[in-house]
């Protein structure tokens, strides 16, 4: 919502400054959002004269001018505008100035070898238009040396609010000024607004067919009317706030929805056959609208139509048609109540964001049907002339009576602040409410303006907001001697976890659908018939997913269509193996493809970056670790799910009763009947079969200890039957010192030529971090003795010499 300072003054009696109104308006719930004072911004540019123009010596298209300023000698400028020339008088701006419309702060320059100290400038510099084919030429009498932004009147500030979608009566200025005037910033100037008398009967008539989509309806019409520019005054009110000035009949209307928050409507009457009736649209009616479009209707839109045809998109926007142009002579002037919410359903189908239906679906205020009709009748009268019928009222002119009875201990009870009723009242006054009663409990009557009211809390924030809501006292809330409760459940904290520790892992969050075609669920092991959607949004989003994977394939795909192969992505959400909150699970599945790694192209013992069923399966024990699983009670089995890689694939439980997830190279035959190239490794693991941890006390460890000692890494070779896990020797590995090994990592196998048939080679690398001085050579070979004989002793392998 945009005004100007002297627009707001025009309803509003008030001598405080500029800051002082913003601040009260950001205080008092309109918070102000900018402030476009061009007095203050354009301080710097003067008017001056040009004195002489000549051709600059190295350059065809510039000019070098001398210019009068006013404040002494002439300034050497050299200017590119095919306009500049000696006599005219234009706006200049002295080094140091900022130049809105090019972003730059202007210095002295040198210009193909030729100083020059200034600027002449062009609107579009100014940010005064989109004008910037040359240099603003002012009158000859324009006064030398004085503020350009003084002698053109531009020292009317634009402030623009954020108002909340409740506030529909400060849609208007005349709204604002009230509020103002409730916090003291004023006196508000409300006048009687006295009937337009009308010279002879309306030969056009009206007829609702539906009440419910149009409560109330005025008309009058005027004839003889000369339809033209605004003047000057509406046309500066317009342009100031953003509107285009079109002609003066569209002005008026433009400025009583801003001025009033009375949006209106004015027909060319002669392009009016018949009587108007409002009732819905007809299937397939359409309608060429004021803003060039044409749409199609529907049942559930309600028009103002004639014998012609629909002529307006009630509340919303007018017809071209019936549009008035500079040849109007008689014109009905339109001011109607709709309903709100098929205003605004009508808006979003039609895609139609006007002036208008901002403020209908919102509310106006129904008792300023008819005085709306008569101000701007008047202002039809005054501009453009004419001689005007009689109104025409149907359905109801005022809103429903709202009385709240207002137990004063209220405002104490919710808001913690003493008012006493005598401020209460006048503040309650200043917004137009009534009070009657002088007890402890008062009755409020609502303007019709306020259809937010509606109870007591809301007499409150009335009171709260005026009075100052830094009054409200800081009061802490009673913690009681009981330990707090968690807010979050354990598996939003899980939920939450998964999440972090997959971002870290270089995992890209994505969200899917939660639905999944018939074939793809029966894949993933769902396709049962009481998950299959009865209405779904798409023939290939049928089921509910038994699976995140489907999803994160088809995401993966689309990326690696547009050139972005290598990608890593996860997802966090519900699953559904069945129709009971029992089958409803939260799973945490990854997925990567191509040269996606967590480790980039480093050392590793397949001796290449590409993905691996190895990448998704430290994805998944990172996960399940990261939402409390206990890494010791974590075991790996070869083989997972259906959808996954035979040979290429494990699965992760806790006993063999409790499976919490598979990881693995995704099938051939998963990849085509998904659609999808490979070869791409996932994981998903079901944050739900987590066990609790055990509550027990223990001794709170820092977050994160670091050792100023070097940490010392060790390769070992260990020649194994082939029978034998890559996990345990990494197990085996660190139990032999778990104080000082912080590390192991498996960075080669080997099965081949030198080794024999059943036996195959497994290297680890053995990271030791002391804690309390650096390791001599004797006791990192002690620590390498034990790592030989725990692993040598636990497998029957031997060391790789």
């Amino acid at each position: 919502m945009k005004f100007t300072l002297s627009w707001l003054k025009d309803h509003l009696d008030t001598d405080e400054p500029l800051e002082a109104l913003a601040a009260k308006l950001t205080m008092i719930g309109l918070e102000v959002e900018h402030i476009d004072d061009k007095a203050k911004a354009l301080s710097a540019f003067t008017i001056a004269k040009v004195i002489s123009a000549e051709q600059h010596p190295n350059a065809d298209r510039l000019r070098v001018c001398m210019v009068d300023t006013g404040e002494g000698a002439p300034v050497q400028v050299v200017c590119g505008a095919p306009n500049a020339r000696a006599g005219l008088t234009s706006v200049f701006s002295p080094p140091g100035t900022f130049i809105p419309g090019k972003n730059i702060t202007l210095g002295v320059g040198t210009i193909r070898g030729v100083e020059s100290r200034g600027m002449l400038c062009s609107a579009a510099e100014l940010e005064l238009s989109n004008d910037h084919d040359g240099i603003i030429e002012l009158p000859e009498d324009a006064p030398v040396g004085v503020q350009y932004t003084e002698w053109a009147k531009l020292g009317d500030p634009v402030i623009e609010i954020n108002l909340t979608p409740n506030r529909a009566d400060c849609t208007s200025i005349h709204g604002i000024a009230r509020d103002l005037s409730a916090a003291d910033m004023g006196t508000l100037k409300d006048p009687t607004i006295a009937p337009v008398k009308g010279a002879f009967a309306s030969p056009v008539q009206v007829k609702v067919e539906d009440d419910t989509l149009c409560p109330g309806f005025a008309l009058r019409l005027v004839r003889g009317v000369k339809n033209g520019p605004s003047p000057e005054w509406l046309q500066k009110r317009l342009t100031a706030i953003g509107l285009r000035s079109i002609n003066a009949l569209v002005d008026i209307t433009n400025f009583m929805t801003f001025d009033r928050g009375r949006p209106l409507h004015v027909f060319d009457a002669a392009k009016v056959k018949g009587n108007l009736v409002v009732r819905r649209a007809r299937a397939g009616e359409t309608l060429l609208a004021l803003d060039g479009k044409t749409y199609t209707l529907d049942e559930t839109m309600c028009v103002i139509a004639d014998d012609n045809g629909v002529e307006s998109l009630a509340g919303i926007m007018g017809g071209e048609a019936s549009g008035c142009s500079e040849t109007t002579t008689d014109v009905l002037i339109e001011s109607a109540l709709w309903n709100e919410i098929n205003i605004a359903h009508t808006g979003r189908k039609l895609g139609i964001n006007s002036d208008a239906r901002y403020r209908f679906e919102r509310g106006v205020d129904p008792a300023f049907m008819v005085p709306g009709l008569e101000l701007a009748t008047k202002l039809v009268l005054e501009i453009c002339g004419g001689t005007p019928s009689e109104s025409v009222v149907v359905g109801k002119t005022f809103g429903d009576d709202r009385i709240i009875d207002f137990p004063l201990d209220e405002v104490k009870r919710l808001a913690g602040i003493e008012v006493p009723l005598v401020e209460i009242r006048r503040i309650l006054g200043h917004l137009g409410f009534a009070v009657a009663g002088n007890g402890s409990t008062v009755k409020v009557a609502v303007p019709s303006w306020r259809a937010d009211v509606h109870g007591k809390a809301d007499i409150v924030e009335e009171i709260v907001r005026i009075v100052g809501v830094d009054r409200v006292p800081l009061t802490p809330f009673e913690r009681g001697d009981a330990p707090r409760k968690p807010v979050l459940t354990p598996i939003q904290l899980r939920t939450r976890r998964a999440k972090r520790a997959l971002a870290a892992r270089g995992l890209v969050e994505t969200i899917t659908w939660s639905f999944v075609s018939k074939p793809q669920a029966e894949l993933f092991g769902g396709g049962q018939h009481e998950l299959s959607l009865a209405n779904p949004i798409a023939a290939d989003l049928s089921d509910m997913r038994p699976s995140l994977i489907p999803g994160l394939v088809a995401a993966s795909q689309r990326n690696a269509d547009r050139s972005f192969s290598d990608i890593a992505l996860f997802e966090v959400g519900q699953i559904f193996k069945g129709d009971k909150p029992e089958d409803q699970f939260t799973a945490a599945s990854g997925l990567r493809r191509g040269l996606a790694a967590p480790a980039g192209s480093g050392r590793y013992w397949s001796g290449s970056a590409q993905v691996t069923a190895f990448d998704a399966k430290a994805d998944a024990l990172t996960v399940l670790t990261a939402a409390g699983a206990s890494a010791q009670a974590l075991q790996i089995v070869p083989g997972g799910a259906a959808w996954l890689h035979p040979g290429r694939s494990g699965t992760i439980q806790m006993g063999p009763q409790n499976i919490l997830g598979y990881f693995g190279e995704l099938h051939p035959r998963t990849l085509e009947a998904l659609g999808a190239e490979g070869p791409l490794v996932a994981f998903e693991v079901i944050l739900d079969r987590i066990p609790d941890a055990k509550a027990r006390p223990t001794r709170a460890k820092p977050l994160l200890e670091l050792s100023a000692f070097q940490p010392v890494s060790r390769d070992f070779a260990f020649i194994v039957d082939r029978k034998v896990k890559a996990a345990d020797i990494v197990r085996f590995a660190q139990s032999a010192d778990r104080k000082l090994i912080t590390g192991v990592t498996v960075f080669d196998v080997y099965e081949g030529k030198g080794i024999d048939p059943d036996k195959k080679s497994i290297a680890i690398a053995v990271t030791l971090q002391p804690r309390e001085k650096t390791l001599t050579d004797q006791e990192i070979d002690a620590v390498a003795a034990k790592i030989v004989t725990e692993v040598t002793k636990k497998t029957g392998g031997t060391l790789r010499g």
